[in-house]
C-alpha cells in the first residue's frame, strides 16, 4: 500500500473502530457537505440512524452544529439518542413523511422511502440525499438495485431544486479523512461497533449483518 493512501489512527480510538471510519465516514461526511451542504442551525433528519453509515451521519450532522432528527427501530431508539440525536422517530409507530415537521436537509440512508413521499417532509429550500442501502437486495431488485431510481433522481435534479445536482467528481479522501480524523480526536465523533467476529467466522458475520439489526458496524478482527 502505498504511503500516500493511508491515514493515521487517532490514538484515542481502538483498531476495531478505526476499522469502521474509513467506508462509512467517507459515505456520511462527502454526502453531507457535498451534497447535502448541511450547515449550524439546520433541521436534519437522517433515516437509518443507527446503522454503520447512519450512526457517523448523526454524529457529523451534530458537529457542524444542526438539529438531528434520528429515525430507526424501536429497539436502536436508545442508541440514538446516545448518539445526540435532538429528536427520535420510531419506524415502526411513526412514517416521518406523513408529520407535520419540515426538515432542511433529508439523509436518506435505506431508500425505504419513494421521493415524492420525503418531498412531503422537506422545507420549500430543503435537500434530499439519498444514499440507498436498500437492505442487501430487499427491494427485489438484485441485478441493478437501486441503480435506476439514482439515475431517474439524476435526470430529476435538473428540474427539482430540492435534489443535489449530479456531480462526478470526488472529493479528495485525504483531505476529508483529515476532517473526519479531527473530529475522532477531538470526541465529537466515535465509531460505534456492534460485534466483531474472528476472520475465520465471516460467514456467520455476514448471516448476522443481513439477518439482524446491527447497532454500528460490524468488524472483522484476525
Amino acid at each position: 500500500m502505498k504511503q500516500e493512501r493511508l491515514a493515521l489512527k487517532p490514538d484515542n480510538i481502538t483498531f476495531e473502530q478505526a476499522a469502521a471510519v474509513p467506508t462509512s465516514g467517507l459515505i456520511a461526511l462527502n454526502n453531507l457537505r457535498e451534497a447535502g451542504g448541511v450547515r449550524a442551525g439546520q433541521k436534519v433528519l437522517i433515516n437509518g440512524a443507527a446503522g454503520g453509515v447512519g450512526a457517523i451521519a448523526l454524529q457529523l450532522a451534530k458537529a457542524y452544529g444542526a438539529n438531528v432528527t434520528g429515525v430507526d427501530h424501536t429497539k436502536k431508539l436508545d442508541i440514538v439518542r446516545s448518539l445526540g440525536a435532538d429528536h427520535v422517530i420510531d419506524y415502526t409507530q411513526e412514517d416521518f413523511t406523513q408529520g407535520s415537521e419540515r426538515y432542511d436537509l433529508i439523509f436518506d440512508i435505506p431508500g425505504n422511502h419513494s421521493f415524492s413521499a420525503c418531498r412531503r417532509a422537506l422545507s420549500p429550500e430543503g435537500t434530499y440525499v439519498l444514499i440507498g442501502h436498500e437492505n442487501f437486495g430487499e427491494s427485489g431488485h438484485r441485478v441493478l438495485g437501486l441503480l435506476p431510481y439514482f439515475f431517474k433522481l439524476m435526470a430529476l435534479s435538473l428540474f427539482v431544486s430540492q435534489l443535489p445536482k449530479a456531480n462526478f467528481s470526488m472529493p479528495s479522501k485525504k483531505e476529508s479523512m483529515a476532517v473526519l480524523k479531527e473530529f475522532l480526536e477531538a470526541g465529537k465523533l466515535t465509531p460505534i461497533i456492534d460485534r466483531t467476529f474472528p476472520l475465520s467466522e465471516v460467514p456467520e458475520a455476514m448471516r448476522y449483518l443481513i439477518d439482524g439489526q446491527p447497532r454500528g458496524r460490524v468488524i472483522i478482527t484476525p
